[in-house]
């Protein structure tokens, strides 16, 4: 453990009270920032129905099927599997059933309806932020550790998946980056987030290969050999999923080293963290202390999260 800087036994590990705190409120403040197109939409969209004087006039409105088929109760996925006399019919219903006996206030009913169905989207979404903005984090940690040391790198855009030359001082790439590369000493280092690897059948959070961007295509996670580390990133921040997300951790990593066993190889594991409660904490460190963890660090601690960034450029 002489690599590991940041941490001198389990408990360093332990989330503080009040990161859980800021986490919480870092959340509910995303939430809001994600929620705010669905109140532009049903704005426009009251705007757009209250041409109807009646519920079912909305019928004659072809601009707002869409919308009248998400009050309905229609996920962006379920239209997919309906034809449009089904949604019709689903239409008239909430009409007799909901929007008529609304009487006058029925324009104010149905955007209450559609909101209903926006808000499960949102759920949906939320579900996955967590991981997202854990993501930024490290991204943002890891240019940092490049930058610093005058390391040139190179990142994924995930929006035209092109490769751009990265800069210093460039802000917010790591809201469109799914992938990096650097060259350090020589030698070419790509890390890429949630990827499946052929060799474990699973998505793993981060997979360090010893390739050079353009090498980065499913023909290359086929090559063990390719692979130099592996980490699992967990970013929810309630402390009653600790445990589960620590165990979900455990078991991607415990499947890689099995799979990787097979081909006589051993990459390097390690785990980040946002909330890690006591009992986890001393698993963690165990698993440390044996080897079978290269490093670990709090996704809420920036000064481990910087050390292990620097580990993890310098492999």
């Amino acid at each position: 453990m002489s690599n590991i800087q940041h941490l001198s036994n389990s408990s360093d590990l332990i989330t503080p009270p009040e990161e859980i705190r800021s986490g919480f409120v870092a959340l509910a403040l995303e939430r809001n920032r994600q929620a705010t197109p669905f109140v532009e939409q049903a704005r426009a969209f009251k705007v757009f129905a209250s041409q109807a004087k009646t519920p079912i006039d909305l019928l004659k409105i072809d601009e707002i099927r869409p919308a009248l088929l998400t009050a309905a109760g229609f996920s962006d996925k379920a239209l997919g599997y309906t034809d449009e006399v089904n949604q019709t019919r689903a239409i008239e219903q909430l009409i007799e059933n909901f929007l008529e006996p609304a009487g006058t206030e029925f324009v104010e009913e149905l955007v209450y309806r559609f909101l209903l169905t926006r808000g499960d989207s949102l759920g949906g979404v939320m579900r996955n932020i967590a991981g997202k903005l854990a993501e930024r984090k490290l991204t943002r940690a890891i240019i940092s550790a490049l930058t610093l040391t005058e390391t040139a790198y190179q990142w994924l855009n995930a929006v035209s998946n092109t490769w751009i030359e990265g800069k210093n001082g460039e802000a917010d790439i790591e809201l469109s980056l799914k992938a990096l590369s650097w060259k350090r000493d020589g030698e070419i280092r790509t890390l890429i987030y949630n990827r499946t690897i052929p060799l474990v059948k699973k998505n793993i959070d981060m997979c360090l290969l010893h390739c050079a961007p353009d090498e980065i295509k499913p023909a290359t996670y086929r090559i063990p050999e390719k692979f130099i580390a592996f980490g699992e990133l967990k970013g929810g921040i309630d402390p009653a999923g600790a445990d589960e997300h620590w165990k979900t951790a455990q078991t991607a990593l415990t499947r890689i080293r099995t799979a990787f066993a097979s081909k006589n190889l051993s990459p390097t594991l390690f785990f980040i963290g946002a909330v890690i409660v006591d009992s986890m904490a001393q698993e963690i460190w165990r698993h440390l202390e044996e080897g079978t963890l290269k490093n670990a660090a709090n996704l809420t601690n920036a000064d481990q999260i910087a050390s292990l960034s620097n580990w993890l450029v310098s492999l």
